[in-house]
């Protein structure tokens, strides 16, 4: 199949246009690399043996998308375009409503001129809120207590109905848990644009001298050690789940929801200490307030995805670490090291 990738740039889409095109799959990348490099891509296509076909284009921007579509005979979409943190869309949350969901409406929109009827969604775990129990299902009640997890919301909710409206519609939302690791040729990896506000990079920083110490937001959850507790999966697992994902719902129309995860839970102090034991480092670090729109504990019940899309996390803790240490070592400064 020809795939779109929307935010292929991005850390996530670049793990998976490798994992695309080992699948034998062709590849076309969308992103405006707001928060992405197109260095990343270059490395892909050095991975892959082979060139990135690269548009440089906003998805808000109707014209230039349906551009995209009509010189591209485009099977399937991957949609990853969207802004992604917490902590910084309870700040701006009209510029992440305006990425997030008016790009998706916006997608979607020209997928329709051009009857290009699957599209694989990266939602997020955050669409569960502060969920009751542990670990999460799929159909347990949806809730948002940030600006983030309300877009991916509200996108979910687009999605449902745009299948309802149309019977040729296939729809695979993916509700994944904490994405960490990277590609294990350490060429590419996780590279945030100024104050990392995802776990695993900012400790990576610290490890390899770019940030003095850690923040820990909050020692009193209710949790083994008073830290939060994140389900973390490999991002080349993750990325495997997209590939099986557009693989099994090409055709086959309906909405379809799934978690990505590894069903196993891990504390922000477990993530220290697996990390100053990869790497041999000291991970200093200071416990602070709580952030805003943190929850306690967060890990997944990853069954549906194993029983219908014949997928599940393989990488282990360890893995995700020492590929982490090895991106990060290799490339202090990110992309522009």
């Amino acid at each position: 199949m020809k795939i779109l990738v929307t935010g292929g740039a991005g850390y996530i889409g670049s793990h998976t246009c490798i994992e695309l095109i080992a699948a034998g799959h062709d590849v076309v990348v969308v992103d405006n690399l707001c928060n992405a490099s197109e260095e990343a891509l270059k490395r892909v296509g050095a991975i892959c043996g082979q060139d990135i076909d690269f548009i440089e284009a906003d998805i808000r921007d109707f014209n230039a998308l349906d551009e995209v579509f009509s010189n591209h005979a485009v099977d399937a979409v991957i949609h990853f375009a969207g802004l992604k943190a917490v902590g910084e869309s309870t700040r701006i949350p009209l510029a992440y409503y305006d990425n997030n969901v008016n790009g998706s409406r916006v997608l979607l929109s020209v997928m329709e001129k051009h009857k290009v009827n699957t599209l694989v969604f990266s939602s997020s775990a955050t669409v569960y809120g502060d969920p009751a129990s542990v670990p999460i299902r799929e159909d347990f009640p949806l809730s948002a207590t940030n600006p983030y997890g309300q877009t991916k919301l509200v996108v979910e909710q687009m999605c449902r109905e745009t299948v309802a409206a149309n019977p040729d519609l296939s729809i695979v939302l993916l509700r994944y848990f904490n994405p960490v690791g990277a590609h294990a040729s350490g060429q590419i990896g996780e590279d945030p644009k100024g104050i990392p506000n995802n776990l695993m990079p900012f400790i990576a920083q610290v490890a390899v001298g770019k940030r003095e110490y850690l923040s820990v937001f909050g020692d009193d959850y209710n949790t083994p050690d008073g830290t939060g507790v994140r389900d973390y999966i490999h991002v080349v697992d993750l990325a495997q789940g997209h590939v099986a994902a557009i693989e099994k719902s090409h055709g086959k129309a309906g909405c379809h929801t799934y978690n990505l995860g590894t069903g196993q839970g891990y504390s922000v102090l477990d993530m220290v200490k697996a990390f100053a034991q990869a790497s041999g480092k000291e991970i200093p670090y200071k416990i602070v307030a709580r952030r805003p729109g943190d929850i306690g504990q967060c890990y997944a019940d990853p069954t549906l995805a194993k029983e219908n899309l014949n997928w599940a996390a393989k990488k282990s803790l360890q893995e995700m670490v020492e590929d982490t240490w090895r991106w990060q070592s290799n490339n202090p400064q990110g992309y522009s090291s």
